[in-house]
């Protein structure tokens, strides 16, 4: 298993220890986005609800991911087997909220863009 991205410490495209790019590698990496994604609102879905609700990543992988934002304390695991997000993690959703709005327009942009193209 790869190493979980941690501040101080090279990372994957950096070795500078920056606490941005060991964040920028560990959202980088395949589903880890997703997972924190669907537990927004306050979800606290079992680790096969957690799966179903990613789009059926295979189980290593999202075991993995899982273990990584655990180590990185941005997720835990409940009582009972679900998983939630910590405080640190629902910090983190707070910021990428504003980045989700940003992409939309960013799409819309870019719709329009190749709408006016074509013409």
């Amino acid at each position: 298993m790869a190493k979980t991205p941690k501040p101080g410490k090279p990372v994957r495209g950096s070795t500078t220890g920056r606490p941005i790019m060991a964040l920028f590698d560990l959202l980088g990496r395949r589903w880890t986005g997703r997972v924190i994604w669907e537990l927004r609102e306050g979800r606290q879905p079992t680790f096969r609800a957690l799966r179903e609700f990613c789009g059926n990543p295979s189980p290593s992988v999202l075991n993995t991911r899982l273990a990584e934002l655990r180590e990185a304390g941005l997720v835990e695991a409940i009582e009972g087997g679900g998983y939630r997000l910590t405080e640190i993690g629902r910090r983190l959703l707070k910021v990428l909220i504003p980045l989700h709005l940003w992409a939309d327009d960013w799409a819309a942009g870019l719709s329009r863009d190749s709408l006016s193209n074509r013409r």
